[in-house]
């Protein structure tokens, strides 16, 4: 048994980047050091010069997540896109670090609210405090009445490289 390629996703990326906090300059040199199966670099690129440096750091390819959400193709509302288009880098959030469950979204009014209360709670932190907003049926109702702030969703820093929707 075994895999035939592996998504090595850093520090940048949307989702789940896990708890290490290891950003893609050092994964991606550490994959080409140990691993014996192709990689792609995921998190954090959005741009031909991040192909470039991902490939000369040994990734077979690379993963577009975010800049694929900013796409005309892509399903989302153009209020996401219009929000992602207006940020930066340091427009995303760290949420649920203290349930070892990290996961970075998109700067909006939920997003505030679920770190608030993270805040507030400490150690008495429990994902039931912020189950109501952080739910996909929240996001999805987002989703369909077109409000960037009406819910969680996923963006990585490389929301800061975009700037524009292309045709």
């Amino acid at each position: 048994m075994g895999v035939d390629i592996v998504s090595l996703d850093g520090f940048e990326c949307a989702g789940h980047p896990g708890e290490e906090d290891v950003g893609n300059f050092v994964l991606q040199a550490r994959g080409c050091q140990e691993l014996a199966v192709p990689y792609v670099c995921s998190g954090g690129v959005a741009s031909g010069v991040q192909l470039a440096a991902a490939l000369a750091l040994g990734a077979d390819g690379v993963n577009c997540g975010t800049l694929f959400c900013a796409t005309q193709e892509c399903n989302w509302p153009q209020s996401f896109k219009d929000r992602m288009v207006q940020s930066k880098e340091t427009d995303t959030v760290l949420m649920l670090r203290r349930l070892n469950n990290t996961c970075r979204v998109i700067r909006n009014d939920v997003s505030a609210e679920v770190e608030e209360i993270e805040s507030k709670k400490g150690e008495d932190f429990q994902i039931s405090d912020v189950m109501p907003l952080v739910n996909g049926k929240r996001g999805r109702e987002a989703e369909a009445k077109c409000d960037p702030d009406g819910g969680i969703w996923s963006a990585g820093q490389s929301v800061g490289l975009i700037k524009d929707i292309p045709m």
